[in-house]
């Protein structure tokens, strides 16, 4: 584990020989001297160069002109190199300075409230080596996780990659969403990660709508910071409460509707089921009510249902079994904890050919009833009542967003 011992040294990065793009730095303060870097890298034959230079970049960048640093690369990239150097230059005591690298990737544009948010593929904040390839796998969203899959001495510096990955990794479309720990942690999350623009922010362990204000304050006073003039509108960054309580389940309406901003709520099963005191089953049954209450409240107030994540990464048929009859209960999506999940969440949460088949004979029929000015619409022998038509039309709608129809 990585720790400042306060004297003027800071430790950043995993060592050892299973380290892959990723590094450990070792930085001592000096008074005088330079930059004295020590490189040992796997890459060093072709990169050698570029990774002094970019540990000599971000250490100017940060104000510090003599420093002694061991650098141990594992084949890690320039955002990465950057995090891990200042986040040992912080443990080390430097205070202020820019160790930002420079963008390279494209400003995400902003995503829709009603996007697809089918799958978010989680991705532990400080293991980078995930994070370079996962737009490969077509998620609809990638969350850069900073709360449950860091280890609590290592939040600081996990911000830091998540931060420049944010800046530099193109993630080919997927919805660049963070999860931030519960405050007061999160607000040192939110401080690094929303000048970044991600499209979305989870909020861990949520229990009450002011919870969720005080969050959306937050990211608006960060963004209004961010801009500089105070003047240049910021685009929104939305909201996905995670309801882990039986509190939180309780008050799920509530926080749904809690700020403007929001745009799901999702449910963490582990969680929960732990603050119920009860066994976490493949079945599910000891959390239906839960889930069912999130359902309804999520559409009460005009949000996505979104349920939790499926955790046997070996079980494809169980995950299909829990995403069908997640999508049976209203949800729209569910989380992943690896990308071999994605495809089955996909499948499972798309209507059937038949399904497609039968909403747009609904809607032909009811368009050509309304067309002809009849008030009674009938296919064969049933009569077709407006619910049944707002269903068919949404499940048609569904269809061709996710490519099933060609649009007319």
């Amino acid at each position: 584990m990585s720790e400042s011992n306060g004297g003027g040294r800071g430790e950043a990065g995993p060592a050892g020989d299973d380290v892959r793009s990723d590094l450990q730095v070792v930085l001592d303060l000096a008074e005088t001297g330079g930059l004295d870097i020590d490189l040992t890298s796997k890459v060093g034959a072709l990169y050698g160069p570029a990774v002094e230079e970019t540990v000599t970049d971000t250490l100017r960048g940060l104000g510090v002109l003599n420093a002694r640093v061991r650098v141990d690369d594992k084949g890690a990239l320039p955002y990465v190199i950057a995090a891990r150097v200042e986040a040992a230059a912080r443990r080390a005591g430097v205070v202020g300075g820019d160790g930002q690298p420079e963008r390279t990737a494209a400003a995400a544009e902003p995503t829709a409230r009603d996007r697809l948010r089918r799958s978010r593929l989680y991705l532990p904040g400080d293991q980078p080596k995930l994070a370079v390839n996962a737009g490969l796998h077509r998620p609809d969203g990638i969350i850069l996780d900073l709360e449950d899959s860091v280890h609590p001495d290592e939040k600081d510096s996990a911000r830091l990659v998540v931060r420049n990955a944010l800046r530099c990794v193109d993630f080919l479309g997927a919805e660049r969403m963070v999860r931030i720990n519960p405050p007061p942690v999160g607000y040192d999350d939110l401080e690094a990660v929303v000048p970044e623009s991600p499209h979305l922010i989870l909020l861990p362990k949520t229990e009450t709508a002011e919870q969720v204000r005080e969050v959306a304050a937050r990211i608006l006073e960060t963004q209004l910071r961010s801009t500089g003039d105070g003047e240049t509108e910021a685009p929104p960054i939305w909201l996905m409460p995670i309801l882990e309580t039986a509190l939180g389940v309780e008050n799920a309406f509530a926080v749904a509707g809690a700020a403007d901003t929001v745009v799901a709520l999702t449910v963490g099963l582990e969680d929960y089921t732990a603050d119920l005191g009860v066994r976490k089953t493949p079945e599910g049954e000891e959390s239906l009510y839960a889930r069912m209450r999130l359902v309804n409240a999520a559409r009460a107030a005009g949000v996505q249902p979104i349920d939790s994540v499926y955790g046997d990464v070996a079980d494809e048929e169980g995950l299909r079994e829990w995403a069908e009859r997640s999508r049976g209960l209203g949800f729209e999506g569910m989380g992943c904890i690896h990308p071999r999940q994605i495809r089955p969440i996909h499948e499972a949460f798309a209507p059937s050919r038949e399904e497609i088949e039968r909403a747009s004979l609904i809607v032909r029929a009811f368009e050509e009833a309304e067309a002809q000015g009849r008030s009674v619409v009938s296919l064969g022998t049933r009569m077709i009542d407006p619910p049944v038509v707002r269903r068919a039309r949404r499940l048609v709608s569904l269809a061709r967003r996710v490519g099933l129809i060609e649009e007319e």
